[in-house]
C-alpha cells in the first residue's frame, strides 16, 4: 500500500482555449450516427458474405419526417440488395406506442412514420411485426421483447421460408358508406376476427365527415367487418384506427396479432 498523504507537485497543461474547433467534416467522421460510418464500419465488411436476411428495428429518430422515411426506407432496403447482388429478405418492427396522447384526435408523426413502414411492404420479399400494443409511453425501448421476436418469428417463416401460417394481424383493405356508418373491411383475419374485450367493446376509432375534423367513434364488429360511426356525424368520410402516439386499439385476430393502424383519409399505396 502506496500512502498519497504529503504535498503534491503538478505541471499545468496547455491552454487549448486559443485552438480552433473541429471542423464540419471532422465532427461528421466522429458521429456514430453518420450514415456512412455505419455503413462502412459494420455492413460494408460483410459484402462478401451471403446472407439469409435482414431483420431491421428503427425508425424513432425519423419520426420528425414520416414523409421522408416513405422513400429513405425502401431506398435503403433497395440499396443494401444492390450491395450484396439479390433480392435479401428485409423483415422490419413497426415502431411500439411512445410518448403521451392528446385527449382529442389530432395529427401524430409517430403514427405517420409508422404509415410510411407499413407502405414498405409493398416491397417483394418484405415483412412487417408491429409492436403497435406492446409499447411504453415512457420507455421508448419497451421491455417486452419476446412478442416482437414471435412476430418477427412468423413473419420470416412466411416471407423467407414460404411456410403456410398466418403472421399478420388485420390489415386494413376497404371501406363503405352505410347511411351515417362506415363499414371496414380487412385482410389477414387469420381464423376470424377478435376482440379483446370481455364486454366486446371497441377501441381506437375515430371518424370525420367532409370537414376531416375527427371525432372518437363507436365501433362494432359484424362478422369479420367493423362499422364504425359517431351519430353527431351524419355523413361520414373517413375512418382512422389506432392514430396516435400510444394506442389502445384492441382489434385483433383469432391468432391473437393486433390489427395493423390505418387511415383512409391518406392515399392507399399497394
Amino acid at each position: 500500500m502506496i500512502s498519497l498523504a504529503g504535498a503534491w507537485s503538478y505541471q499545468p497543461g496547455p491552454d487549448l482555449a486559443a485552438l480552433p474547433g473541429p471542423s464540419a467534416y471532422a465532427k461528421l467522421q466522429s458521429d456514430p450516427n453518420t450514415a456512412t460510418l455505419l455503413f462502412n464500419g459494420m455492413l460494408a465488411p460483410l459484402r462478401p458474405y451471403r446472407i439469409k436476411g435482414v431483420i431491421w428495428y428503427q425508425g424513432e429518430s425519423n419520426a420528425d419526417r414520416p414523409g421522408q422515411y416513405r422513400t429513405l426506407f425502401p431506398a435503403l432496403i433497395n440499396d443494401w440488395r444492390s450491395q450484396w447482388g439479390y433480392e435479401v429478405p428485409f423483415l422490419f418492427v413497426q415502431l411500439a406506442g411512445f410518448q403521451p396522447n392528446k385527449p382529442e384526435p389530432a395529427e401524430y408523426p409517430w403514427a405517420e412514420l409508422r404509415e410510411a413502414q407499413g407502405m414498405t411492404l409493398s416491397l417483394a420479399h418484405t415483412g412487417m411485426a408491429t409492436a403497435v400494443d406492446i409499447g411504453d409511453e415512457k420507455d421508448v425501448h419497451p421491455r417486452d421483447k419476446q412478442d416482437v421476436a414471435h412476430r418477427l418469428v412468423l413473419a420470416a417463416a412466411k416471407t423467407v421460408y414460404g411456410e403456410n401460417l398466418v403472421y399478420s394481424g388485420p390489415v386494413y383493405q376497404s371501406m363503405m358508406a352505410e347511411g351515417n356508418r362506415i363499414r371496414i373491411k380487412f385482410s389477414q383475419l387469420g381464423s376470424g376476427l377478435l376482440i379483446k374485450d370481455k364486454y366486446g367493446y371497441v377501441r381506437g376509432f375515430e371518424i370525420a365527415g367532409s370537414n376531416g375534423r375527427f371525432v372518437w367513434a363507436q365501433a362494432v364488429k359484424d362478422r369479420d367487418d367493423v362499422i364504425v360511426f359517431n351519430e353527431a356525424i351524419r355523413q361520414p368520410a373517413a375512418v382512422r384506427y389506432d392514430w396516435s402516439n400510444t394506442p389502445d386499439g384492441n382489434l385483433f385476430n383469432k391468432e391473437r396479432l393486433p390489427a395493423l393502424p390505418f387511415r383512409t383519409d391518406s392515399p392507399q399505396r399497394p
